[in-house]
This record gives structure tokens, sequence and C-alpha cells, in this order.
């Protein structure tokens, strides 16, 4: 008859994952043969441990609960006991028990893995920026061999089995603890834990499945992006090994300074110097913006600092609908050199407003040249 390994751990039909680790757990303590010296534990134990694998084991387990037993077909999986090679059908699996960790199986691994991104800077002038623009940009990045379409295999080769690790992936090393024999797993260092093993590599990848390559990549450039605003290119980045997925190009955008225009955000700004008659005498001035020469009214006494406003000349708003502004700064220059006449001029238009003494501290009520300072 089939061993009743549900009951062994005293367990029902039907137990939880988690109830079974448990149960194990709990009889291992008691049982194992470095901590309990009785004769009959060792067996005990080593029958606790067979039934602990078999219970974790989906493929195992499925044969118990049809009624079968899956140690009695002579396999690896049912050969030997504690002590005497079985890798602890049971102490690789106390350690999972007690640790959460151990000498569980994960298998092979593939050898196709997804590609890495790529990261590319794009120079732009500023109008490139604000209207947008397509531009080709070179990119150096793994691409997919060719040769073997990933394969990483000599034409007419493929690849074989890994005989350190029999295909499993795995290895394991046995170490001596206070707990016996424990199974440390680790991938094959020999197929890198793939469990396959490449032996007349593709001669144009080395059996890596791609290869670097130097290609051009138009880019779309949407109107209104700003400086360090990354442009994601899907799929255009760096093949995986084995000729998995490529990752994505990111194109950094690099706005470089322009002559006349600053920019913050979606508004843009410039600086106007006017001579001083001009600001006093209001005057019309021919601007050269991004969309071409604009005329703008300088009102009579603008002052020096005052900032005029051109709706809608400004950078597009990238996700949403309208333009930002240009923001006209006005610097009023005073003369330093005058001729007589000028001199002259401009001293007798002192005398008409009042102004060749003019007041320093306020004393007459209305405040004087520094009362802005202190309201």
């Amino acid at each position: 008859m089939a061993t009743d390994y549900y009951g062994v751990l005293g367990l029902a039909r039907g137990a939880s994952d988690n109830e079974i680790k448990k149960a194990y757990r709990r009889l291992a303590r008691d049982l194992h043969p470095d901590v309990n010296p009785d004769p009959g534990a060792k067996e005990r134990f080593q029958e606790v441990s067979r039934a602990y694998q078999a219970l974790t084991d989906p493929e195992k387990r499925r044969i118990v609960d049809l009624g079968g037993d899956p140690f009695d077909s002579g396999s690896a999986a049912g050969a030997g006991g504690f002590g005497g090679g079985a890798g602890f059908g049971g102490l690789g699996d106390i350690m999972d028990a007690f640790f959460g960790g151990g000498a569980t199986t994960r298998g092979p691994r593939s050898r196709v893995r997804a590609g890495g991104d790529a990261l590319i800077r794009l120079d732009l002038d500023l109008d490139e920026t604000v209207f947008g623009t397509t531009k080709d940009i070179t990119v150096d990045t793994a691409v997919l061999c060719d040769a073997c379409t990933g394969a990483g295999t000599a034409p007419g080769t493929h690849p074989t089995t890994c005989v350190t690790c029999s295909g499993r992936g795995e290895v394991q090393s046995v170490q001596r603890s206070f707990l016996g024999q424990v199974v440390a797993t680790r991938p094959c260092p020999t197929c890198a834990g793939t469990g396959q093993v490449i032996p007349e590599p593709c001669p144009k990848c080395g059996g890596d499945g791609r290869v670097r390559a130097r290609r051009t990549i138009p880019v779309k450039v949407p109107a209104g992006v700003e400086d360090g605003m990354r442009i994601r290119l899907t799929g255009h980045g760096e093949v995986g090994p084995g000729g998995g997925p490529a990752g994505d190009l990111y194109v950094e955008i690099a706005e470089r300074p322009h002559d006349v225009f600053t920019r913050d955000g979606e508004d843009l700004h410039c600086r106007v110097t006017l001579p001083m008659t001009a600001a006093a005498l209001g005057t019309t001035l021919t601007l050269d913006t991004l969309d071409g020469q604009e005329e703008v009214d300088i009102r009579p006494g603008t002052q020096s600092g005052s900032v005029l406003t051109l709706r809608a000349k400004g950078a597009p708003r990238l996700r949403a609908t309208g333009r930002g502004n240009l923001m006209v700064h006005v610097e009023v220059e005073t003369p330093t050199r005058l001729d007589a006449e000028q001199e002259k001029l401009l001293r007798e238009l002192a005398a008409l407003r009042g102004e060749d003494r003019p007041a320093a501290a306020g004393a007459d009520g209305h405040g004087g040249l520094f009362s802005r300072l202190f309201k």
C-alpha cells in the first residue's frame, strides 16, 4: 500500500502548504538526529522528511492525492535517505521550512532576457523646441544578430544540455551544520543557469544573439518641449541577450541658449533698451520675435523696469492648448556724454520741471527721491 504521507505529518488530506510546512517544522525540530539521540528518531526523521518532500512538490503531491506513491518508481527523487545521499530529501528542505530559503529548485532560466534602455542627448535651437521639428539621430546600440536571429548558434547547430547540471541550471553543494547536511543551491557556473551550452557559437555574435550596430532613427520633437525633457522611443533601446526584446530609447532635449530670448516654461523673455527721450515721449519699436517682426508701442513716460506683454507669442503649451507670452523688459538708458547744446537743453527742461534741485528726503511732505523705499 502507498504510504499515507498526510498521516505521517499528522495532517488531513487537503492540508494547505502553510499547514504542511508548520507540521514539518515542528516534527523536524523534535526528531532531527543532531537534536534527538533516540535510536528511532533518525528513521522517523527520514520518514517525516520524505513526507514533506512528497507534499511540497506539486507533481509528487498529485500522485499522492491519486492514491499512489511518488517514490515507488525508483527515480532520483525517491532514492536515498538522511545521511545516505538523498541530499536531505529533507535537509535542504528543513532550511526552507525554518528560514524560507534553502535548496528549493527553481529550474533553468531562459537565455532570452529583456534588453536595457538607452539614453541619447539631442541639442536643439529655441525655435525648434518652440515649434517642434523632426531630427535624425544616430545611435550605437545592441541589435538582433541577423546571422543567427538571436539563437547564438552557428548555422546548422543547436544548443546542448549542460553536462555539469544535467540541464537543471543549478548545482548543489553540501555543508555540515548543527542540523546535519545542508544543501546549498546556486546557478550552474558552466551554463550560467540556463541548463544549456552552445558548443558552436555564432561567429558573428559569439553566442550572445546580438551585435552592436550604428543606425539612424528619425525623432519627432513635439512643439513646446523644454530643456531636460525626454522623448521615449519604445523598442529602440538595447536588444537583450539571446535576442530578447529591446528596451526603450530616451532622447533628452538640450536647448541651446538664444542670443535674444530666454525661456521660463511657456513664456519667453527679452530685454530692450530705450533712450531716455524715447521713454519719455513714447515711440514704436519693431521687434524681431520667433514669429517674425512685431510692432510694439512704447507709451510716453515708460519707466525703466517696465514689462510689456505680447500675448500668445511664447511657446506652445505642451499638454494643453494655446501659447505662452513674450515678456518685453524695458531698460531706459541715461546718456553719459552730452555736448554743450544738449546739456543746455536738458538744464532748461529740468528748470521748467522744477527738477534742477530735487528734494532728497521728502521735506515737502509728499515724498522725495527715496520715498518709494519706505512706502
